[in-house]
């Protein structure tokens, strides 16, 4: 590993001073190894920048597909460094408490390839449409692709929200695509192309087929829990007194005898009606049952007359 030769950077120092104030024990723990994986490779990079940033020149043509995954963990300065880590902190608390910790670091690894490989996709549109070779050569690195897709994911998981660009409040729907514009004028020598792969990542997921794929390839592993699953009542509820004895809950069938709410109905009235008989033909103390009770079966006379007696009050 290459260490970086450099002194105590501004942007680094901020970084670690923004953690401290969330606090460790604030960040879920996917988001919290994604920051110390990246703080670690800005740190010790693998290799230098040149050797792991992604092209189609390199990843393609010469096939160092490795830079598929080492491309989006390396950043090119401390201020890189510093503008995704502090997006990926904030994102990474809200996604990863409604997505759950496994999922959740299902989508940074699948969405960090995945992403890669639809700018390369893009890079090569590019030299077919322009007819300018050069663009097999762009270079890219950083985390900013995946963040772009989890702003998408973000969005789509809080519709109707106003998020403010350069200032200017913009509908959470279009935010992303003006976010991607701004950025592009302000800095242009980041990677349009690779921002533009992580909103199509994004939106491959959440309104594309991407989220079934990723459930039907974790189907078979017993970890994968499903994402956007409503929690089981009791199971919550009980999870906050944990002195408290657990008892499985009373099923609903008891109390409706599996009845449809019109043969509950009708089952109310009848009962009702031959709680007069019960009473008044029998002594006993006998409590019944909880929910609808079932009398035995009469005959056709002893019907006939309770309807009887009924008129007769």
């Amino acid at each position: 590993m290459e260490r970086r030769q450099r002194g105590v950077s501004a942007g680094l120092l901020l970084l670690l001073y923004q953690i401290s104030q969330v606090g460790l024990q604030n960040i879920p723990s996917v988001t919290l190894g994604v920051l110390v994986l990246n703080i670690f490779l800005y740190l010790n990079p693998l290799r230098p920048l040149a050797e792991v940033c992604l092209s189609v020149n390199e990843a393609v043509h010469r096939r160092n597909w490795q830079r598929l995954l080492l491309a989006p963990f390396h950043h090119a300065d401390d201020w890189h460094l510093y503008y995704n880590m502090i997006s990926m902190l904030w994102k990474g608390i809200m996604l990863e408490r409604k997505l759950k910790s496994v999922w959740f670091a299902y989508i940074i690894a699948v969405f960090s390839v995945l992403i890669g490989v639809v700018y390369m996709v893009l890079e090569v549109l590019l030299v077919i449409i322009l007819d300018d070779p050069s663009y097999e050569m762009h270079c890219c690195v950083g985390f900013s692709g995946v963040l772009f897709a989890l702003k998408v994911l973000n969005n789509h998981f809080n519709p109707g929200r106003v998020s403010s660009v350069l200032g200017l409040p913009i509908s959470s729907k279009y935010a992303c695509w003006v976010e991607l514009v701004a950025i592009h004028l302000i800095s242009p020598r980041t990677s349009f192309a690779g921002h533009l792969s992580g909103i199509l990542v994004g939106l491959m997921y959440t309104v594309g087929p991407l989220k079934k794929i990723m459930k039907a390839c974790a189907a078979g592993v017993s970890f994968f829990t499903e994402p956007d699953r409503p929690r089981d009542y009791h199971s919550e509820y009980y999870g906050y007194y944990p002195d408290y004895q657990y008892r499985t809950p009373r099923s609903y069938f008891d109390y409706t005898g599996g009845l449809t709410e019109e043969e509950q109905l009708e089952r109310a009235v009848l009962n009702s009606l031959n709680e007069r008989d019960f009473g008044r033909g029998t002594h006993s103390n006998a409590q019944r049952p909880y929910g609808f009770w079932f009398p035995p079966e009469s005959s056709d006379e002893d019907m006939r007359r309770r309807r009887l007696r009924r008129f007769d009050r």
